[in-house]
């Protein structure tokens, strides 16, 4: 199973997180995302276990415990979808352009 580490202290490592879950079950990977430059953590990661009662019983004991002053949140991953921005773009396409977001008043009747 995988899952999703958030609100992660910026000084945490993937050591660290692997020994915590690690006291669940095998931890087949871990990953802190990082900023392709600075390297900084982003404050989330990954953690993939195998044994799905073994994860499921990390994710229960561990969401909302405290690591290193912050209060992380644990859950499983949900599958990245392929098109991040296509809702929000069509969403101000659609909204925009229509005659009902003119109002009453100066409206369309006056064209010469």
């Amino acid at each position: 199973m995988n899952i999703f580490v958030g609100n992660l202290s910026r000084d945490v490592t993937d050591d660290e997180l692997r020994e915590l879950f690690a006291n669940y079950g095998q931890v087949k990977s871990v990953k802190i995302i990082r900023d392709m430059f600075s390297q900084e953590s982003k404050g989330f990661g990954f953690i993939e276990m195998p044994g799905l009662s073994e994860a499921q019983k990390a994710i229960g004991e561990l969401n909302t415990k405290e690591l290193k002053g912050k209060k992380i949140s644990v859950n499983e991953a949900r599958p990245r979808t392929n098109d991040r921005r296509g809702g929000t773009g069509g969403n101000r396409r659609s909204s925009g352009g229509g005659g009902s977001s003119r109002g009453g008043s100066g409206g369309g009747g006056r064209r010469w």
